[in-house]
């Protein structure tokens, strides 16, 4: 059983966090990944009730989930779980927005005007950009605004300590917008809700698309001081 690597930091591991949008094919242990999910369990959550549940696909299941989840985005059948984003993303959000988009498309040399290529970078999406592992992140639906801050800080924990075993992530909510289709293929029961997809693996640090570095702001635009 592969052992973490002492030597990367809590702090490396949060501030050097990145969505890696190509992985290499390496399977990864069934050992290494009970492990992350073990430690990660460790997140708080309140009154301990640890609403959190996680399917772990792989092989033949990730192929079909890949398969036909593509397929549906390629008809237009979207199936949202719950709305992510306000009607109306205003500003300074929408400007944050536009920008990775452009960044990221401007890495894969699609033009703004470039609606097939923009189509073909959604779809890698449903691949898991090549990641051999897929983790998805379910709850029961009847759950409060509190349990939804305690599956974050479960996934935050997923996040941080797959640097430790060499591997990679990207947190990939895309793929509750085709709830129906993951339903069918996992199956996941009516009475959860897919929270959001991850994908795991080891990065391809020859693909050029890891070279994006999202920028943030700093912190006097976020922090309020009071004395």
């Amino acid at each position: 059983m592969a052992d973490p690597d002492q030597t990367v930091s809590a702090y490396d591991a949060v501030a050097g966090r990145r969505s890696v949008r190509a992985f290499l094919p390496t399977t990864v242990a069934d050992e290494v990944i009970d492990r992350i999910l073990a430690a990660a369990s460790r997140a708080p959550s309140g009154q301990n009730m640890q609403p959190w549940q996680v399917r772990v696909v792989t092989g033949d299941t990730r192929a079909r989930l890949c398969a036909e989840v593509t397929a549906a985005v390629s008809a237009g059948e979207r199936s949202d779980e719950y709305p992510y984003f306000p009607a109306d993303i205003r500003e300074p959000y929408r400007s944050r927005r536009r920008k990775v988009g452009f960044d990221l498309f401007a890495i894969y040399g699609i033009g703004r005007d470039d609606l097939e290529g923009r189509q073909r970078a959604l779809l890698r999406n449903f691949d898991f950009f090549g990641a051999p592992v897929g983790l998805f992140f379910t709850m029961e639906r009847d759950w409060g605004y509190g349990a939804w801050i305690d599956m974050g800080n479960f996934m935050t924990n997923v996040m941080t300590l797959a640097p430790a075993f060499g591997l990679a992530t990207c947190p990939q909510q895309a793929w509750a917008e085709y709830g129906a289709v993951v339903r069918r293929v996992l199956p996941v029961r009516d009475d959860h809700v897919i929270v959001s997809g991850m994908a795991l693996g080891y990065e391809d640090a020859t693909a050029v698309v890891n070279g994006l570095v999202t920028e943030r702001v700093p912190v006097e635009q976020f922090v309020v001081r009071h004395r």
